[in-house]
């Protein structure tokens, strides 16, 4: 049976791919770019040593410090940097992991149908129906802080989200007349997973995906701010946020400087999941 695949992607194709998404969504796209090299090589450009003492404590942001320094004279930008790693990195480990689990569950479960397909939608309500935050802060207070338990924490909770999608999508793909064509020339279950219903989930979970790295980094965050990440004094922001909060209406840069970069990283990957969702639905 032949299918129909499309042609090599050309500079047209790519100028069409970018006329789709606004300005907005190509800054999104671009800080999401830039956000990405500072995680993986913020700490090899920082200008000092984020875990020593450089300076005179409590200095404010200026020339030599860019962000400041904070109670112990450390450099608040070089741990900011080492921050965005302990952030964004994690954040799409767990995307990229939930994927996974969600995806082969969600497409076992479309197929097989029945009795399996049933009890997989009662798994999956069981883990919707629970305040999802509530239960990954429990399970990484019993689990011990750290880094890697709240990442589990919340891969724990997110991947059902990804399973319902792609479940739904292989129904709905299942009966497209090329797949059933398919099946009835006796193309074996797992050449028709591979070959057709697997590559027609990746659009909508690709959209998912995207939009939800905003909702990861908050969550990773959040862990952070309650003291279940990493133990200090390692520089995750939400960490330093809440660890200097007190000192909000003398020195405020130590909390406002590493919440702001939050709320950059959140804005740049929504925007950046809006422009690839115009992408793909317009493609």
């Amino acid at each position: 049976m032949s299918v129909m695949t499309s042609g090599p992607i050309t500079s047209q194709n790519t100028g069409g791919w970018l006329r789709r998404i606004g300005w907005l969504e190509r800054v999104g796209l671009l800080g999401v770019l830039a956000v990405t090299c500072l995680a993986v090589f913020g700490p090899l450009i920082a200008p000092f040593d984020p875990m020593l003492r450089v300076a005179d404590a409590y200095l404010p942001p200026g020339a030599t410090h860019l962000f400041g320094t904070d109670e112990i004279g450390r450099d608040l930008f070089s741990r900011v940097l080492l921050g965005v790693r302990y952030t964004w990195l994690p954040g799409l480990a767990v995307i990229g992991i939930a994927l996974v689990i969600g995806s082969a569950v969600g497409v076992f479960a479309g197929m097989m149908g029945g009795w399996v397909d049933a009890l997989f939608q009662r798994i999956v309500e069981l883990f919707l129906v629970l305040p999802s935050t509530l239960i990954a802060i429990s399970v990484v207070a019993a689990l011990g802080p750290g880094l890697l338990n709240t990442m589990i924490a919340i891969t724990i909770f997110w991947w059902p989200w990804y399973a319902r999608m792609t479940r739904d999508e292989v129904r709905r793909i299942r009966s497209r007349p090329h797949v059933e064509a398919a099946r009835i020339a006796g193309v074996s279950d797992m050449r028709l997973m591979l070959r057709y219903l697997l590559p027609g989930t990746v659009p909508a979970l690709l959209i998912a995906a995207t939009l939800d790295v905003a909702n990861i980094i908050l969550t990773l965050s959040l862990m952070s701010f309650l003291g279940l990440g990493l133990p200090a004094p390692a520089p995750e922001l939400g960490a330093m946020t809440a660890r200097s909060i007190d000192s909000l209406t003398t020195y405020w840069w130590l909390p406002i400087l590493p919440a702001i970069v939050i709320f950059v990283m959140s804005v740049c990957a929504n925007l950046a999941g809006d422009g690839i969702r115009s992408a793909l639905r317009g493609a």
